[in-house]
């Protein structure tokens, strides 16, 4: 049996790592004991530790219940405090030295990296994302080295992995794999097993996400493709490079079967297809999507899930996942009870030693379940929800028919995502939207994207285009303008791209008026006299390049500046009032976003303008905790994200400034 590692750079992404969950699935049928982790690569090594250790411990004493000091045990292998010895309790026992020993032991392989010449994992799969993770990415691989046994079984796949393949086995020395696993034997062509195993058609292991503390923004949904590729060849995008063949219709209803059987049927269906209108076989598709419980009006009632947890339990089915489902699920319980209902379940919870992760096991755990499942079955939530299915790659207008809208209308899609990646798309983009409109499809979503070929002006009028249609169709469209990155060279590895048409400034500006939302551009609310899109953007394209020109902390602060210091009728005024000579070099200046002394000299500016620039030089400081306008339009967007999931799904975390790091 070989030991499987699965990783993911610990950065902030919000779907779950669709082919480690396959890889997932193709390793536990293989026999292999796989254990998946995201966040810092040394809080992996200690828990390793930790376990090992654990074991030791028993082995010098089993009097004591040495897995209630988890905590202590691995806070002290990290630091090596002596202190922690009184808290872990090794005076209790009468092998004290010896205890204190093998201690001090485990926290030396820890300082002294010791278990880098002891590898514990026959395979790593390292899974890339976005090139802008570059980083991460690179730091994530080069730790992964020092934990598998052999660095040729290090497999380094996805996104970044296959568009910077050259790059990235220069940095890390490892080859990685381009494209997809849809071939059988392509890992381990020896094993007769794997030769009948296509990883790309297997179902996903969604047990791994319990491993793990990161939350991902979803969880009961179905994640599938009913096509793969693209017929398109858009500059912008890498589906022609990670999916070149296109195909039309994937089979699905085996692979949703197996879920179904193993996790428990999913409220949501999120399809990851990059352009399903264009498949011949789109009718097929919208047939076994609505056979599959997805049809207009379908709802769900979520299934026992403590009933599911346990029958994994026993049957061994990924004992670390299932073991902390079951935990949290059984723990969760008690906000839902009241009373004596509540104080009888939870000295239960306490009688067999539940209520902290660190002292349950899976013993303890088989053994409650007969005496609270009744309990949970009468107060679990029961409540019916609405399903939705979200084609969350977003479709193309240019292949929508009123026999395509009519078909989707049959379907619970929300949101309907309505590619607009250009303004040469207005009149397609358009009229797929007043079909949509026409067959009751209200709530539609799409990504503007941004600092590509496009100027400034585009971007406006497309959003402008989104908030007319609103008002004109009584829908509600959401847009998340999404800034272009190259996809290959030096500059994909990072977000500070310019497009030709764009500048620093103009980038910065729209990343301001965006930030307090996380990318969100929301239609006006019923009762609101202007829209977001109004106030952030401008009521015309004259009013937008004023705030593109505008000091960033005036953009963001808008109450502060324009009501409370008044600064920004000041700006304003100065600006309006600069000649043809100095507006341009001001403008100049601007458009590099850099105000320092040194910047500024080299375009020997007038006296006026250097004046003038005086308000680019103020930095943010506490301002955010003063401004109550930009309180309240955080706490507005805040709550439209909690309240809307599709919302949260689209989020793309370009907008996050605690984007997590990897150790070194």
């Amino acid at each position: 049996m070989r030991k499987i590692l699965l990783v993911e750079p610990n950065y902030a992404n919000k779907y779950p790592p669709i082919g480690l969950m396959k890889i997932a699935t193709y390793h536990r049928a293989l026999g292999d004991n796989v254990r998946f982790f995201k966040g810092d690569l040394k809080d992996l090594v200690i828990q390793q530790l930790y376990e090992e250790c654990l074991d030791a411990l028993i082995e010098i004493d089993s009097e004591i219940n040495w897995q209630l000091k988890q905590a202590d045990i691995k806070k002290y292998i990290k630091t090596k405090k002596s202190n922690l010895l009184f808290d872990i309790g090794t005076q209790n026992s009468k092998f004290e030295f010896l205890l204190q020993h093998r201690l001090e032991d485990f926290a030396d392989i820890f300082k002294k990296k010791r278990y880098e010449k002891k590898p514990l994992y026959d395979r790593i799969y390292v899974t890339t994302l976005f090139t802008f993770y570059w980083k991460i990415t690179v730091e994530t691989i080069h730790f992964c080295k020092k934990l598998v046994k052999n660095v040729n079984e290090l497999h380094v796949g996805g996104v970044l992995a296959s568009l910077l393949h050259e790059e990235l086995e220069a940095e890390t020395g490892i080859k990685p794999s381009q494209g997809l696993l849809d071939q059988p034997g392509m890992l381990d062509p020896n094993n007769p097993i794997a030769a009948n195993l296509v990883i790309d058609n297997l179902p996903l292991d969604y047990s791994i996400l319990d491993e793990i503390d990161y939350e991902y923004p979803t969880r009961s949904a179905y994640f599938t493709f009913m096509t793969k590729g693209c017929t398109r060849k858009c500059a912008f995008c890498s589906v022609p490079i990670l999916e070149p063949t296109y195909k039309p219709k994937i089979e699905t209803i085996d692979k949703f079967n197996d879920i179904k059987s193993r996790f428990g049927d999913q409220q949501n269906l999120l399809l990851m297809d990059n352009n399903v209108l264009a498949s011949p076989k789109f009718l097929e598709i919208i047939e076994d999507i609505k056979s599959m419980g997805f049809y207009k009006g379908a709802t769900y009632v979520e299934p026992n899930q403590l009933d599911i947890a346990i029958r994994n339990l026993a049957d061994g089915y990924n004992n670390r996942g299932s073991l902390r489902r079951t935990h949290r699920l059984v723990n969760a319980l008690v906000g839902r009870l009241k009373k004596d209902v509540a104080q009888n379940y939870y000295n239960l919870l306490t009688e067999y030693h539940v209520v902290d992760f660190e002292s349950t096991t899976i013993e303890n755990l088989l053994t409650l379940y007969p005496l609270i499942k009744d309990t949970y079955e009468k107060y679990r939530s029961k409540s019916p929800k609405m399903r939705y299915v979200d084609f969350n790659q977003g479709t193309d207008c240019r292949y929508v028919t009123e026999e395509i809208m009519e078909k989707l209308s049959e379907i619970p899609i929300r949101p309907l995502r309505i590619a607009f990646d250009y303004i040469g798309l207005k009149k397609q983009y358009v009229s797929a939207v007043r079909l949509a409109a026409k067959y009751g499809i209200r709530e539609l979503s799409n990504y503007i994207l941004y600092n590509f070929k496009d100027k400034p002006e585009d971007l406006w009028l497309r959003l402008k285009i989104n908030i007319d249609l609103c008002k004109e169709l009584d829908v509600a469209i959401f847009s998340f303008p999404m800034k272009y990155i190259p996809l290959f060279g030096e500059e994909a590895k990072h977000r500070d791209f310019t497009g030709q048409h764009w500048n620093k400034k103009f980038v910065r500006a729209i990343q301001s008026i965006l930030n307090v939302t996380k990318g969100i551009v929301a239609p006006a609310s019923k009762g609101e006299a202007r829209s977001f899109f109004e106030k952030a953007f401008g009521e015309s394209l004259e009013d937008f390049f004023d705030i593109l020109y505008m000091p960033e902390t005036y953009i963001v602060y808008r109450y502060v500046f324009e009501n409370d210091l008044q600064y920004t009728p000041i700006w304003m005024s100065e600006y309006k009032s600069l000649n043809v000579d100095d507006l341009a070099t001001a403008q100049a200046i601007i458009q590099k976003n850099i105000f320092t002394p040194e910047a500024i000299d080299t375009y020997y500016p007038s006296d006026e303008v250097r004046h003038f620039l005086r308000h680019y030089t103020i930095q943010r400081g506490n301002i955010e905790a003063g401004d109550t306008g930009y309180k309240k339009l955080k706490n507005q967007y805040d709550k439209l994200i909690k309240g809307d999931q599709f919302i949260n799904l689209t989020l793309t975390y370009d907008f996050e400034d605690d984007v997590a790091k990897v150790s070194k």
